[in-house]
């Protein structure tokens, strides 16, 4: 499973362990509660009977015979009598709920005279008392008869119902959690723009629905897309056949009549079909192209010499021999966006650092122009964003950065603009090492 996922799976179970662990001390309680009364019954009867057969074996025998059937009775059972004296100090009853209601339940049947108490001369046990004529005794039930063992036996059966519990709930979680793990790798696809795999729709009840509305949606929007592409392509074709016919023509008007309106209209020709490059480069993405582990300085040493064919003097400065996995078209037209934008909008001179910090490599294209106010270094990174200053990017679409900054985020890495100190603007490329 997944790293998110698994962090959600193990707060259920946590949480499932902890219900179960509450559930399991609730029906403790409850079952304790409801079995204390007839439990507490059944050991004050049985007091309460051997109070009664001892006092009536007592009150049958001869007087001066007492002393031997008290001697003989003592120990029967474990039960013992003693004679009481009552002047001596006499224990209270603990506070436990269950010796309070045997208690409670002897007085009912022997009298609310009669003393109970739970330890005397150091000898712990039920202690009854009851009296014959002047004389008074003490029948001393032993604990064996009293107190319940604690049943050890119920947290075994407890644990092996937690233990099969938090094994059923786990096997749920994970049942649901499969499909939720696809759902979520299909639409963080779906965001990159690249077209995810089918659901499979054999999932969980909960989730055939979902995993089936999701599948459609993903077709609708590919089919979209297709047409949108198909749209802009034939757009652009049917455009750029009367732009070439137009330019030709521009191209054999008469030098020395039209010198200065031929240029104007050589540029704004040139201009439309560069802005109908961008469309087309905007919607196309990276489709059909392949990763590959690419040296990051052969890549930005072929821009240097790109830029030296165009005229342009582009300092570049690298770092140490490193492949990356990227989409080598792709990233080229990334970097051509980026530099191109800092020579027509950056006041001259471009400088290409490269530097690996960690697990990135982090590429910054400097340019010495006016820079862009703060609160639109954001805005810019979007399709068909323009300033109005000294960086409007007037002869353009406002796709370049927006194109530059989907293919960043097609390589997981990031695209930042940021405003120099001494002046300029930094456009900072930053591609992870593994994705």
């Amino acid at each position: 499973m997944r790293l998110l996922p698994k962090k959600l799976l193990s707060r259920i179970m946590l949480l499932i362990a902890v219900l179960l662990a509450i559930g399991q001390f609730a029906s403790l309680q409850i079952f304790e509660y409801f079995e204390r009364e007839p439990r507490a019954q059944a050991t004050a009867l049985q007091a309460v009977t051997v109070v009664n057969y001892t006092r009536a074996s007592l009150i049958a025998s001869q007087e001066n015979l007492r002393l031997a059937l008290l001697s003989e009775l003592t120990g029967k059972e474990g039960v013992r009598i003693y004679y009481a004296d009552f002047m001596e100090e006499i224990a209270p009853l603990p506070d436990d709920p269950f010796i309070q209601l045997v208690a409670d339940k002897i007085r009912e049947r022997l009298g609310e005279q009669t003393i109970i108490t739970t330890k005397h001369y150091g000898i712990s046990g039920l202690w009854v008392s009851f009296g014959i004529d002047q004389d008074d005794f003490w029948v001393v039930i032993p604990n064996v008869h009293v107190e319940r063992p604690f049943p050890w036996q119920w947290l075994g059966w407890i644990a092996l119902v937690l233990s099969l519990s938090l094994a059923g709930g786990y096997l749920l979680a994970a049942r649901i959690n499969k499909p939720l793990n696809l759902l979520v790798s299909a639409a963080d696809k779906l965001r990159k723009g690249e077209q995810p795999e089918k659901l499979p729709e054999d999932s969980v009840t909960e989730l055939r629905e979902v995993s089936t509305t999701f599948n459609k949606m993903a077709e609708s929007l590919a089919e979209l897309d297709a047409e949108r592409t198909l749209i802009l392509a034939g757009v652009s074709h049917d455009i750029r056949t009367p732009l070439a016919r137009l330019r030709l023509a521009v191209e054999m008007l008469p030098e020395q009549d039209c010198g200065y309106l031929k240029s104007g209209m050589v540029q704004d020709i040139a201009d439309m079909d560069n802005i109908i490059h961008q469309f087309l480069d905007f919607v196309r993405g990276t489709e059909g192209e392949p990763t590959l582990m690419v040296d990051i300085n052969t890549l930005l040493q072929a821009l240097h010499e790109r830029q030296q064919r165009a005229g342009r003097d582009l300092v570049i400065q690298l770092a140490p021999t490193y492949k990356v996995p990227i989409k080598p078209l792709a990233m080229q037209r990334l970097l051509d966006n980026l530099v191109g934008n800092a020579y027509n909008y950056g006041g001259g001179q471009v400088r290409v650092s490269s530097q690996i910090q960690a697990d990135w490599i982090v590429i910054s294209i400097f340019d010495n122009g006016p820079g862009i106010p703060e609160t639109h270094l954001q805005k810019l990174l979007r399709p068909f964003e323009r300033l109005d200053t000294a960086r409007s990017n007037a002869g353009g679409s406002g796709l370049g950065l927006a194109i530059a900054d989907r293919i960043a985020k097609l390589h997981h890495g990031k695209l930042e603009l940021i405003n120099r100190p001494e002046g300029g603007l930094e456009a900072r490329l930053s591609i992870p090492i593994k994705n």
